[in-house]
């Protein structure tokens, strides 16, 4: 699981704005699902980070608690404004416990491949059900992973090229290991990064959450709930604890 040392200070300062997150456009949909599935009750996110989605779901009367591993993430979110309010535990989320039962705990933006072994998947699929009360739901927002766009043999995959960006994934098929990299300009210099992760399939996620004591209730494209295709690149998929 990363810590500090991927995700720091400096990492942490233009997180949001990197990786297309500061639009409400991008943010809005997120809020209403979760709200929704939330159904008032209070929900936990799992790596809240810079508090993008916990402070607008808060803002619409959500009780939100998180969990995160980057302190440097966590300060971002304290200088956000409502950021005070919202309660952090730090701590992996992959075995971090919260008191207290939630009605939503979730997962956004292919943040369980963050966690690079199946056994800690496969634990934050425990953990979140471990948080659940019955009949709550656990939701995961991830990317399906593009292997079917990789000509056979080649292991390397470009997927942002613009002038002040050029983003290309490494994968290895054979222990489902990837590592994102990024070139970016910034104020007239070129800086690399390159972070570890493990892609998942839906079909194991699956799998993760029957082991869990979870059944799966809904997959989608998108946070407008449209069905998944072919030739989906991600999924909105959530799982369900029984109610008794």
């Amino acid at each position: 699981m990363h810590d500090d040392g991927c995700f720091d200070e400096k990492t942490a300062a233009t997180y949001d704005a990197d990786c297309g997150l500061a639009d409400p456009r991008s943010i809005d949909p997120v809020v209403n699902v979760l709200a929704d599935l939330a159904d008032d009750g209070p929900a936990l996110e799992l790596a809240v980070g810079t508090g993008r989605i916990a402070l607008p779901l808060a803002a619409k009367g959500i009780p939100v608690h998180g969990i995160e591993l980057s302190s440097a993430m966590v300060a971002r979110l304290r200088d956000k404004a409502g950021g005070a309010d919202i309660p952090v535990t730090m701590g992996d989320m992959a075995a971090t416990r919260v008191p207290g039962l939630f009605s939503l705990v979730y997962l956004v933006f292919n943040t369980i491949n963050n966690l690079t072994t199946q056994e800690a998947q496969v634990a934050c699929f425990q953990n979140a059900a471990a948080h659940l009360a019955p009949g709550g739901r656990f939701l995961i927002e991830v990317g399906i992973p593009p292997l079917q766009r990789l000509p056979l043999g080649e292991t390397t995959l470009a997927f942002e090229r613009t002038a002040d960006h050029w983003g290309m994934d490494a994968f290895d098929v054979v222990t489902q290991a990837f590592t994102s990299h990024h070139i970016r300009r910034r104020n007239g210099h070129w800086e690399e990064t390159a972070i570890p992760f493990r892609y998942v399939w839906p079909a194991e996620l699956d799998l993760m959450a029957r082991l869990a004591g979870l059944t799966l209730e809904a997959r989608w494209d998108n946070w407008q709930r449209q069905p998944l295709t072919a030739t989906s690149t991600q999924h909105v998929s959530v799982w369900r604890k029984p109610a008794a």
